[in-house]
């Protein structure tokens, strides 16, 4: 079971926008991080939950999606995430956050992928506009934002070529393939 939704679960970045998710099912996202290790049992981390059309709209402007998609400026109208959640690490916990931040942000995407959702991490952030536009406390260190919504897009995995290109692409149907590399390679 595990495994069927790590392999569902992709980094999504077109969503169907009518779609909208809930300050409750965001809730329960956050709720499963609360079961995550965390380096030292500090709990540094916060989010900042996004879910109303008008601040969506406005933290989708801080964002920058798909680097390996050069002629691609983002999602369209209408294929737009639908919520966020902006990952905060408290500096007045703990300095130090970002292993914490990762275990947590997996576990958002596969709880969000358990529920009929997806998810991508964005770390391209424009973080001091986005403080302004939630008006996030100095003691926050701005980390990631994790666009989320009903997935509108065809991800699918396939072996690592010969040459070695890790980049991910999308073909002529806009399905999005991710190379992936093969167990034997991973393995040392």
């Amino acid at each position: 079971m595990l495994t069927e939704i790590l392999i569902k679960s992709r980094s999504y970045r077109r969503f169907d926008e009518s779609v909208k998710i809930s300050q409750e099912v965001l809730r329960d996202l956050i709720d499963a991080t609360r079961y995550c290790p965390s380096a030292a049992n500090r709990q540094p981390l916060k989010y900042r939950l996004v879910f109303e059309e008008n601040e969506t709209a406005q933290v989708f402007d801080c964002l920058k999606f798909a680097a390996y998609l050069s002629d691609w400026s983002g999602p369209a109208e209408g294929e737009r995430p639908t919520a966020y959640v902006v990952v905060l690490g408290d500096e007045t916990v703990s300095k130090f956050s970002e292993v914490d931040a990762g275990i947590a942000m997996q576990t958002i995407l596969l709880r969000a992928t358990e529920l009929g959702f997806g998810g991508c991490i964005l770390a391209s952030v424009q973080r001091e506009k986005l403080r302004e536009v939630l008006a996030l406390d100095e003691r926050f260190h701005v980390g990631y934002v994790i666009a989320l919504g009903k997935p509108a897009e065809t991800c699918v995995i396939e072996p690592l070529g010969k040459d070695g290109d890790i980049k991910y692409y999308r073909d002529a149907d806009g399905v999005h393939h991710v190379p992936k590399r093969n167990l034997d390679d991973l393995l040392v």
